[in-house]
């Protein structure tokens, strides 16, 4: 099987919010140890395709970091492995950015030409599921299909964030809308594309321009009229993450007793550029249930349904509950965090309450990203001692002692700082001192 992946994982995730401020999407941490790009590059691996190329844009360091040389996925080889493309200037006039994902692959039509696969699998790289692409390649070649889409019902309430499609009896597809506002069903595509390579190549050249042009909006439906493009039915666990509601629960839900979402599976394993930290450490009062704990972390006090990143420190009398806690961060004494996102090297100081009090009250600022009672804190933000934090609040990178100008935070409030704002609005010289 002579194929090429291309993972598209340049995007912003502009719904992540202030956790995508300084990280490309499929950069964002996810079940602790793990990054959301690791479930695309594992599940090429596992299904034998070992010739990757990972299209990039926004922040791309850490993700660049992160992937290296490719070697924790076995791509770090002599003939194919991993393959990084970043935006580059092409002919005279055009632009140097990707502007959409179709555009994205366009640009790198050469890199196609140049691996000559039979069949290209197109991908988003923030997308938590297990999948065996073999599988879906040999359904498109037995149906001599020139184009391939995944798919799989998603609730009714989501259908306007995905591609809607419509299919005979033969499973070939007759319709697709991108993101329509009144979805006419709720069979979602997943993102998940297979070409021809020739086919790829000559409806990009056809209906790709240096403006934006996107697979859903500019390429897909012209197809459907003119060339043969099947469904294929994926029923197993896929979600897209790509709001603070579902990366939430999508994390919080590995925590059950038997989840959805197997990460215990030796037959599909799921790869990771892991820190070498030391084995986790649990005081002589402390405690877990129902949490994911990873290495390097010290816990002295309580954890319920939580995730606990590499490198936590919970000091003694803090109780950490329905809660993502990101590296390195520490959670000091007598403090209560309930139902809370805290990215990377967070400092919260004693005696604090973070996710405090019935008030449901949205955030002011995004009152459509955060209404569930969430709160969400920026990386190395520092909250003073003795602060109350409600519900539904954003505190932004950066933020300090000395932004708080009381200790009482009600539900639906924004705390910002100069350099988390700056970061937030992609100033270009903070956004490189904080993409780690």
């Amino acid at each position: 099987m002579k194929t090429l992946a291309l993972i598209l994982a340049g995007g912003r995730g502009t719904r992540l919010d202030i956790l995508s401020a300084h990280r490309a999407k499929p950069s964002v941490p996810f079940a602790g140890k793990f990054r959301l790009i690791d479930f695309a590059l594992s599940n090429c691996v596992n299904s034998g395709i070992y010739n990757v190329g990972v299209l990039t844009q926004y922040l791309p360091l850490s993700l660049n970091n992160h992937i290296g040389i490719g070697k924790p996925w076995d791509l770090d080889r002599r003939m194919g492995g991993v393959t990084i493309l970043q935006p580059f200037r092409g002919k005279p006039g055009s632009t140097d950015w990707y502007e959409g994902t179709a555009h994205a692959i366009y640009k790198n039509m050469s890199f196609i030409e140049s691996k000559d696969p039979d069949d290209v699998v197109i991908l988003s790289g923030d997308h938590v599921y297990e999948m065996d692409y073999s599988k879906m390649v040999e359904y498109h070649k037995e149906k001599d299909a020139d184009l391939t889409i995944a798919a799989q019902p998603v609730p009714y309430e989501d259908a306007n964030r995905f591609g809607i499609l419509d299919y005979n009896d033969e499973m070939r597809i007759t319709d697709f809308v991108e993101k329509p506002e009144n979805p006419p069903s709720n069979l979602a595509s997943m993102g998940i594309y297979v070409f021809k390579k020739e086919v790829l190549l000559e409806v990009l050249e056809k209906y790709c321009t240096e403006e934006d042009s996107d697979f859903g909006h500019h390429i897909i439906p012209p197809m459907i009229e003119k060339e043969c493009v099947y469904l294929y039915e994926f029923d197993d666990y896929w979600k897209d993450v790509g709001t603070l509601a579902a990366y939430w629960e999508s994390s919080l839900e590995l925590t059950d007793p038997i989840p959805s979402l197997n990460l215990y599976n030796d037959e599909w394993k799921l790869h990771t550029r892991s820190e070498e930290k030391p084995p986790v450490k649990f005081g002589k009062d402390a405690s877990a249930s129902k949490s994911l704990i990873s290495n390097g972390s010290i816990v002295n006090g309580v954890v319920k349904n939580s995730i606990i990143s590499p490198g936590v420190y919970i000091e003694e009398g803090a109780v950490v509950k329905d809660s993502i806690i990101f590296n390195d961060t520490v959670i000091r004494s007598n403090t209560v965090v309930e139902k809370a996102i805290i990215d990377k090297e967070v400092e919260i100081m004693a005696n604090c309450k973070i996710g405090y009090g019935d008030d449901l009250t949205p955030n002011k600022d995004e009152p459509d990203l955060l209404e569930n009672g969430l709160n969400v804190i920026a990386k190395r933000a520092t909250i003073p001692e003795g602060t109350t934090i409600g519900r539904n609040c954003r505190i932004f990178s950066y933020v300090g002692v000395e932004d708080f100008d009381n200790k009482k935070i009600p539900s639906g409030s924004t705390i910002t700082s100069e350099i988390g704002e700056k970061v937030a609005a992609g100033d270009e010289i903070h956004v490189r001192e904080l993409n780690t």
